[in-house]
């Protein structure tokens, strides 16, 4: 090995001096010495080969934090840790094509629905609801108290759980209508009510992507499908019913991981007349 300077190491490397302090500082490459004095620092020519890695790690864009993680892996994991980056780069990429094509469109006037929306019947059916105001940053950790009180104390087991039976959904702007009784009791803190049975509208979104992406299309997927039902309907608006029920995220917890779309954005609907 040969000790060499920071300058004749960022020559060899293609690092800047800059982005050299950097990853200094960020612990993803630190000098092999650093003088006490001058606080020059002074690096080893066997880091060269990191240091290029590094270079063509960040022309993936992983982050600094990922590279960092990366570098301390066996050579195996690592390559599947670069696949997976790529497989989400090429997703993401993906839903961002759909997005231009669909502004294109747009701006030209010509009709586009980026996703499909499908219609569903939900029956009537019990609800263990929290209510809660929060603002964008607070919905997360709102989301995380609901799970966590699941975690604490498990629902017990619905038979024909599969799919949509007993899965979890945030709704936005919706009201509930109090009403205690039975399995409300082992969860003081939600309040149990009875949804009535009404359709829906909803649209299933990818498990992998930009995740603004994907919410972004499907709102306006839905939005254009509202519009041309009440153009159908000969302008008779699409109404939330019984009692405003809300736009609604339902998460499959099965799913998650498969592959198959495991979240939908739905709004529940019905032609006022």
């Amino acid at each position: 090995m040969e000790e060499i300077s920071i300058g004749e190491f960022a020559r060899r490397s293609r690092l800047s001096l800059k982005a050299l302090r950097l990853y200094d500082k960020r612990k993803v490459l630190v000098p092999s010495r650093v003088d006490r004095v001058s606080g020059y620092r002074y690096y080893d020519t066997a880091q060269l080969d990191e240091a290029r890695l590094i270079v063509m790690l960040r022309e993936l864009q992983l982050p600094l934090a990922a590279i960092r993680e990366l570098l301390a892996c066996d050579p195996a994991d690592a390559a599947t840790r670069i696949e997976e980056h790529w497989r989400g780069a090429e997703a993401t990429h993906d839903a961002r094509r759909g997005l231009a094509d669909y502004l294109v469109n747009r701006l030209r006037g010509k009709r586009s629905v980026m996703y499909e929306v499908a219609t569903r019947e939900i029956p009537e059916r019990s609800l263990l609801c929290l209510l809660r105001d929060v603002d964008q940053q607070g919905m997360w950790a709102f989301g995380k108290e609901f799970i966590g009180i699941f975690h604490e104390r498990p629902l017990p087991t619905i038979a024909k759980a599969e799919g949509r039976e007993g899965a979890f959904f945030c709704i936005w702007w919706s009201t509930p209508s109090p009403d205690g009784a039975g399995l409300a009791s082992r969860y003081p803190e939600l309040t149990l009510r009875i949804e009535a049975a009404h359709q829906e509208a909803f649209v299933a979104l990818p498990d992998e992507g930009d995740e603004v992406v994907h919410w972004g299309l499907a709102c306006e997927s839905l939005d254009a499908w509202t519009r041309e039902q009440e153009r159908e309907h000969g302008g008779d608006r699409l109404a939330r019913t019984p009692d405003e029920l809300g736009l609604r995220i339902t998460y499959l917890v099965s799913a998650l991981g498969t592959g198959e779309p495991y979240r939908d954005l739905a709004i529940p609907f019905a032609v006022e007349r």
